[in-house]
């Protein structure tokens, strides 16, 4: 037993390394790309983490040390994390796109190329995790395509932009099919009040303007003629 819990410690730590979760700076301000962009990435691997395993903790209860002794039970929720992460990105984007474009009082055009920056960046800096499965690439495709398509204008300030998160942990969480069935319910309005949370947070921390502000000097810079000698 003493040699399940050292791995089971040693599997949430390399968890929480990879996906940089942690205990995200709650009083961090959002004033710039980068903050935005580390908001959205430590956010969603917040939301994915603790989903995710209380999720398979309530099922399994006091043998759920247990299951990390079995291989094929790591490598699937391995894969899950990955997959449970890349939905919570697409949610709170599409969400904190829809804020800034309020907040701000900017147009869709605007908010358009800054979210699909944000979420490329995660999505670069993150690259295709060798433990995630051989959907990640398409997966995170769909998410990029997600933001590329959205009408801002219509995201509204509720719990609507996060549609995929609550049913990625259905798909995605390795536990039989049945018992998903029974528990569907259940898991989505769990999945749905972790992100009330983030986004009381978002309320507070954004700042649209200084965002946009902190991306229009090299949009400027590229919409400037050159100047002739």
């Amino acid at each position: 037993m003493t040699s399940i819990r050292l791995f089971s410690a040693s599997f949430w730590k390399s968890l929480l390394g990879r996906l940089g979760a942690g205990r995200a700076s709650r009083n961090q301000p959002v004033a710039d790309v980068e903050g935005l962009a580390y908001f959205l990435r430590t956010r969603a691997s917040h939301v994915a983490q603790t989903s995710l395993y209380g999720y398979l903790r309530t099922r399994a209860g006091t043998r759920f040390p247990e299951l990390f002794s079995d291989d094929a039970f790591v490598d699937s929720i391995n894969i899950a994390k990955w997959h449970v992460w890349l939905a919570c990105v697409s949610d709170l984007a599409i969400y904190a796109g829809g804020m800034m474009r309020r907040q701000a009082l900017a147009q869709g055009a605007e908010v358009a190329p800054l979210m699909a920056g944000v979420v490329n960046s995660i999505l670069q800096e993150t690259g295709v995790p060798a433990d995630a499965g051989k959907g990640f690439e398409s997966h995170a495709s769909h998410v990029r395509a997600r933001v590329a398509m959205c009408d801002w204008g219509a995201v509204s300030d509720d719990e609507t932009a996060f549609s995929q998160s609550p049913a990625a942990l259905v798909q995605w969480a390795p536990i039989v099919d049945e018992l998903k069935q029974l528990d569907e319910e259940i898991v989505i309005n769990s999945v749905r009040f972790r992100w009330q949370e983030v986004r009381r947070d978002l309320r507070r921390l954004l700042d649209a303007r200084a965002v946009l502000a902190s991306v229009a000097p090299a949009t400027a810079a590229e919409n400037t003629p050159a100047q002739r000698g």
